[in-house]
């Protein structure tokens, strides 16, 4: 992944940048030390669609098929999350992701559209397409998030496949994953302290190379925005984990007056602050995308806890006005964007180290 630059016109070099973000995050320096100069937020044309990491790229392809035909936002951000759903090479999302430590494959996915309907699903296996029965509890139950055995006999009756989802490759990596750790079931594994509090290796992934989601925004011709996110989760979780993006005003969340948020990285820092929600009501009071995403990374930052010191939390944020913004913890968060402009655009995000 590309380093995060400085905003052009800043003078300032990434180290300088990097200092003023702890501080403003440590409260140690005034506000006017603590804020570098912002460059000009990045505005796309309507309709546009953005979505988080690298392969957001082929994702949007896929949603700009539907919104540069007039088509909704909402069919737009279901089509591109199938994409990253389908790749075999990607192990974070979908049918090739890896599985739990226990070798179950395990999905989970939210979408979002401009009236506040939602629908969700979590802990779904067997079913490649986790986005789309996520889109048939939205419009087919009076719920908004269906889970486990529950969330697959509705699949199953809604004519969705049952498939096996643990790859060749998947499975492989998860036997070799098995050896290095050794991994008996111990009570309290889960507790976590990477190496400082607790024992080495005691915790769940929560690195930097361990959080990977696609979540998408979209806003169409007619000014409606909507949302999707989905994600196989971290890689050797424990059995029945859930993160984030099925929860709708964590990792995902729309407001058709306002914008719309979504997250990507460890889904337990961004449930503790409702993050994606967060954000789309920062924007309400005025902030812009940029610095809405960026006071929701500091309140995690704010938060003394435990953690793998690389852990990572990236927002990305697209209001009504076609404004993009996004902040994360560690350097590297890229996000991609999508209008008539532009159709292949990757951003680096800023962030505080």
């Amino acid at each position: 992944m590309p380093n995060t630059t400085p905003p052009a016109g800043s003078g300032l070099d990434r180290r300088q940048l990097v200092a003023l973000g702890a501080a403003a995050v440590a409260g140690a320096a005034s506000p006017a030390q603590a804020q570098a100069p912002a460059a000009a937020p990045l505005k796309l044309t309507t309709p546009c669609v953005i979505s988080t990491w690298d392969f957001g790229v082929a994702a949007n392809a896929a949603a700009w098929k539907v919104l540069s035909g007039g088509g909704a936002a909402i069919d737009a951000v279901e089509a591109g999350a199938r994409i990253p759903e389908a790749d075999l090479k990607n192990h974070s999302v979908g049918r090739a992701g890896y599985p739990d430590r226990d070798g179950h494959v395990s999905l989970d996915a939210s979408i979002m559209n401009h009236k506040g309907d939602c629908g969700a699903v979590a802990g779904l296996e067997h079913i490649a397409h986790p986005i789309s029965v996520a889109r048939r509890v939205m419009e087919r139950t009076p719920h908004v998030l269906l889970v486990g055995d529950g969330a697959l006999q509705f699949a199953l009756q809604q004519g969705f496949p049952r498939e096996e989802l643990l790859t060749p490759e998947s499975r492989a990596a998860w036997q070799a994953w098995l050896k290095e750790k050794n991994y008996k079931p111990v009570a309290n594994r889960e507790v976590g302290d990477y190496g400082r509090t607790y024992g080495k290796d005691l915790g769940p992934p929560g690195g930097k190379d361990n959080h990977d989601t696609i979540g998408m925004l979209a806003l169409d011709a007619r000014g409606d925005l909507s949302g999707a996110c989905t994600t196989s989760g971290m890689a050797w979780k424990m059995r029945g984990r859930v993160g984030d993006s099925p929860i709708i005003g964590a990792g995902l969340y729309v407001d058709n007056e306002v914008g719309a948020a979504t997250s990507t990285g460890v889904g337990e820092e961004v449930i503790r602050n409702v993050g994606s929600f967060l954000v789309v009501e920062l924007m309400r009071q005025g902030r812009s995308p940029r610095d809405a995403c960026k006071e929701a990374v500091q309140r995690i930052l704010r938060r003394k806890a435990v953690r793998d010191p690389d852990f990572q939390v990236g927002f990305l944020a697209l209001n009504k006005a076609g404004e993009v913004g996004a902040w994360a913890v560690q350097s590297g968060f890229t996000y991609a964007t999508c209008d008539g402009q532009s159709q292949t655009r990757l951003t680096p995000s800023e962030s505080f180290s």
